[in-house]
């Protein structure tokens, strides 16, 4: 539990918080070790996304958790990405190889509250061939150093599918804290979904962003990232 401090009539009430109302974030680019964070593009990311996430039931698993997909068409792909390129809430960003420049998928900020210094990270999804390696690792590590680092956010939070058990474990590997499930918290695809909630607070970050620089600047396979943050619990 964070500090409370007494009110005067000696009931407990929490300790007062200073600074300003938090930054926006916008559609990027924001920088990573291996990946770049970009504005949508529709004409030039919905082909090879399209290509990567559908034809087999092993890459359309892609969509399984999340409210939309697989897609009819490369067209079909390319006018949702045409719909989410101009949000703001979400603000979503297609996620690129920093190398070739391939695209690899799409996160999102959301949830986005800046008078409580409150932010979600969502909408997070990758081509199979992005699923292993450092792709995530990064993406979220620049994700969280903008909405901490930049933007002055006090807590980031990750939800997810309670039955979406690779999300989940990622979020506990990141250093997230599970802070319970929301039972019957929506409707996606016509089918129930309870919610897994996630979040990490400023005071948390530094630690963890530790751990994940660290990871992050290792060789492959010789960290566990998931034994560093472990080892930052209570």
């Amino acid at each position: 539990m964070t500090d409370v401090q007494p009110a005067p009539d000696g009931l407990p009430v929490g300790a007062p918080v200073e600074g300003s109302d938090a930054g926006v974030p916008g559609p990027g680019p924001l920088e990573g070790r291996f990946v770049r964070l970009v504005p949508v593009d529709p004409a030039a990311h919905a082909p090879g996304l399209f290509e990567a996430t559908h034809g087999d039931p092993a890459a359309e698993a892609v969509w399984t958790y999340m409210p939309y997909g697989p897609f009819a068409s490369v067209d079909a792909m390319r006018a949702w990405l045409s719909e989410i390129a101009p949000s703001t809430e979400p603000t979503f960003m297609t996620v690129l190889d920093r190398e070739t420049g391939t695209a690899l998928g799409v996160v999102s900020y959301l949830n986005i509250v800046p008078r409580d210094r409150r932010i979600e990270l969502g909408h997070i999804w990758y081509v199979p061939q992005a699923q292993r390696g450092r792709t995530n690792t990064d993406t979220v590590h620049v994700l969280l150093r903008e909405a901490f680092d930049v933007l002055g956010d006090r807590r980031v939070e990750w939800k997810c599918d309670a039955l979406n058990a690779r999300s989940r474990a990622a979020a506990e590997r990141l250093g997230f804290t599970f802070e319970g499930v929301f039972r019957q918290h929506m409707i996606v695809k016509g089918r129930n979904r309870d919610t897994a909630w996630f979040s990490m607070t400023d005071a948390e970050w530094p630690a963890r962003r530790d751990a994940m620089e660290r990871w992050l600047d290792a060789e492959p396979g010789s960290l566990s990232l998931r034994e560093l943050t472990a080892a930052l619990r209570p």
